[in-house]
């Protein structure tokens, strides 16, 4: 047991939990809106290629970025439209966009980057660890606080601003109450539709942000279908902490250590099929969890209701 929770373990499941946390993210900005964007795994994905491919041909990680934002927020943009212009299910366009993006993907990385499966390359250019070089003397103190990618500590900072603008600006109060309520929104005079898209956008940025992560920071490489579920374990934990992003991370953190733990375990004999079983079963039971508490409590209010009635 002491082989498996040893100092690295902090170190890895911060690294895990990173791409999952820019989903939950996303997901909880959008969900506020009453919009369940389960179309994160596709914007990462996408989002994902567009970094490795312009890393690769321009040699910057900067550049990568914003590629990767600008291919997340098109994604985006595709599920607002479908939804709120053309009333699509939400939940429908979503699944839909993520098989486009596997198709899409892999699609542009046999003719874009000529590859089968995986490409990687000396001319893709990661992003960055942050080193304090203060931090070096100790080894244990330097595996726990030191050497993490630069999105890691971007992603972290993000939680707190994010929960910044949810629920201490206008911009989050109205986007709250277009969740809570969209007809009293617009009788209040909220612009819900533009509310709407201006979040769709601000989820692909975010979403855009895990997929570089993916592909040039917990990666250097791009892989087909590479997101893995991580879309999905961010609808999870977005669930988990109720929206609310500080509480999310901890759900983000529980994959993560999973995760970690689970790779450590491969040595000791444990079959892999077991391990990789392991985050999809905890989503599952999560979102069940949370399903199963919101119905109690909707019986219960309904039930306070036709008793006051």
């Amino acid at each position: 047991m002491s082989g498996i929770l040893n100092y690295t373990l902090f170190h890895s499941m911060i690294r895990n939990s990173t791409s999952i946390l820019f989903a939950m993210l996303a997901c909880s900005i959008t969900q506020q809106a009453n919009i369940l964007n389960v179309g994160v795994e596709g914007i990462m994905l996408v989002a994902a290629f567009a970094a490795v491919a312009t890393s690769f041909f321009t040699g910057s990680w900067v550049l990568a970025i914003f590629a990767a934002i600008i291919a997340g927020v098109l994604i985006a943009l595709i599920i607002a439209v479908a939804n709120i212009k053309y009333k699509a299910d939400i939940f429908a366009v979503g699944m839909t966009v993520n098989m486009l993006a596997l198709a899409l993907t892999k699609f542009a990385n046999h003719n874009i980057l000529h590859a089968s499966g995986s490409f990687t390359s000396q001319d893709i250019k990661p992003i960055p660890d942050v080193k304090v070089a203060a931090l070096s003397g100790n080894a244990v103190v330097d595996s726990l606080f030191n050497q993490y990618n630069l999105m890691e500590f971007i992603g972290i900072i993000l939680i707190f601003v994010t929960g910044y603008f949810m629920y201490k600006t206008v911009f989050g109060l109205r986007t709250r109450s277009i969740g809570m309520n969209q007809m009293a929104a617009l009788t209040a005079g909220i612009n819900v539709v533009k509310q709407k898209y201006v979040v769709m956008v601000i989820s692909g940025v975010l979403g855009g942000l895990g997929g570089a992560y993916l592909s040039l920071g917990y990666t250097h490489m791009f892989t087909e279908n590479m997101t893995n579920g991580r879309g999905f374990m961010g609808v999870a934990a977005m669930f988990f902490g109720n929206m609310n992003p500080v509480l999310g991370w901890v759900g983000c953190l529980l994959f993560g250590l999973l995760d970690s733990v689970g790779s450590q375990l491969q040595a000791y004999g444990i079959p892999s099929q077991l391990i990789l079983m392991q985050p999809y079963i905890i989503t599952v039971l999560i979102l069940s969890a949370v399903l199963i508490v919101r119905k109690r409590k909707k019986t219960k209010l309904q039930s306070t209701n036709a008793g006051e009635a």
